[in-house]
């Protein structure tokens, strides 16, 4: 293939502060930093992708990165997605871009559909709900991170919140894998019946597969680290999925699967920047067009600031620049 058939890769690093510390069971996130993706056709098309891991370990996308070439035949580029030996990260990357050449969405980018709340941990929780107040709508999606304050706190905090909480809201509980099984199986109890319970997010540790099948015969259960240790869980596991699309490769695969109308498939950040936030509304909404809608976690208020938000990829490509032009300042 001679030189003009080629795609050309450009790659440029970005990094933002979160508007305030996420705290889990896993640990705190404060920032979020990866590349971003410009890829051009022969003709002048661009497509654009983000790889960013969310466990904030850049180290192995970096090497990924630094063994890539300039330019690829798009045959050469579908080969390397195809092998499986990417880190996930850059796989949504490409693939991304691919797919923006060939003209998908097929559709044009969707808007996203009411996102769910995402509650802070401990006391916070119950402070961000009061101020919340008549905003709350008529069936309010909260997602409440736990296993990060004393169970007992957690515990009493929970009463305050069903307290609070009105007959049609509905409630995610998210350990992110921090529960033993004793103390998931207590919560599970108490919440057995409970219906505003949406499911407990990843009670237990990944490993634990026969734990969480148990405590998923108790209530609903939806995985999610769960399916990044094992990705063939998003094809057995029968109970809800927690899918973050910048997270686990190629975005086609995900967004074949809801045009089909996959269901039980719950679509989350990792608190992209506009480039890949664009696949995760669009992806979101078609979920909520599907046989089983749920709000996504979008989480409001914690997203990329000013430019790098952008719904536009050239305005998140040139402030990510600006931003490393100020910092070498």
């Amino acid at each position: 293939m001679s030189q003009g058939g080629l795609l050309q890769l450009q790659w440029r690093p970005f990094g933002f502060a979160l508007p305030q510390p996420l705290v889990t069971a896993a640990g705190t996130v404060q920032q979020r930093r990866g590349w971003l993706l410009r890829l051009q056709s022969p003709q002048g098309d661009l497509g654009w992708g983000e790889a960013a891991p969310l466990d904030g370990q850049l180290e192995p996308l970096a090497a990924a990165l630094a063994a890539l070439d300039a330019s690829y035949g798009t045959a050469e580029l579908e080969r390397l997605l195809q092998a499986g030996q990417l880190p996930p990260t850059l796989a949504f990357a490409l693939g991304a871009a691919l797919a923006e050449l060939a003209g998908l969405p097929q559709r044009r980018w969707l808007p996203p559909p009411p996102a769910a709340r995402l509650l802070p941990a401990g006391a916070a929780a119950i402070e961000v709900l009061e101020q919340l107040g008549p905003e709350l709508g008529p069936a309010p999606v909260f997602k409440w991170k736990l296993a990060v304050c004393a169970d007992g706190l957690e515990r009493e905090l929970l009463e305050q919140l069903l307290q609070r909480l009105p007959a049609t809201a509905r409630l995610r509980l998210d350990a992110n894998g921090g529960w033993s099984r004793a103390t998931a199986s207590a919560w599970a109890g108490r919440l057995a019946g409970e219906p505003r319970l949406q499911w407990l997010e990843q009670p237990l540790a990944p490993a634990d597969q026969a734990g969480l099948e148990a405590l998923a015969a108790q209530v609903p259960v939806a995985l999610d680290e769960s399916l990044q240790c094992d990705p063939g869980l998003r094809s057995s596991w029968p109970g809800w999925q927690v899918r973050r699309p910048s997270q686990e490769g190629d975005p086609r695969v995900l967004l074949a699967a809801l045009e089909r109308g996959r269901p039980r498939l719950m679509l989350s950040t990792a608190f992209e920047t506009g480039i890949g936030r664009r696949w995760l509304e669009h992806l979101a909404a078609l979920q909520a067009e599907g046989p089983t809608p749920a709000a996504p976690g979008l989480a409001p208020g914690w997203q990329a600031p000013g430019a790098l938000a952008s719904a536009d990829p050239a305005a998140v490509w040139a402030a990510a620049a600006q931003i490393s032009r100020d910092q070498q300042q």
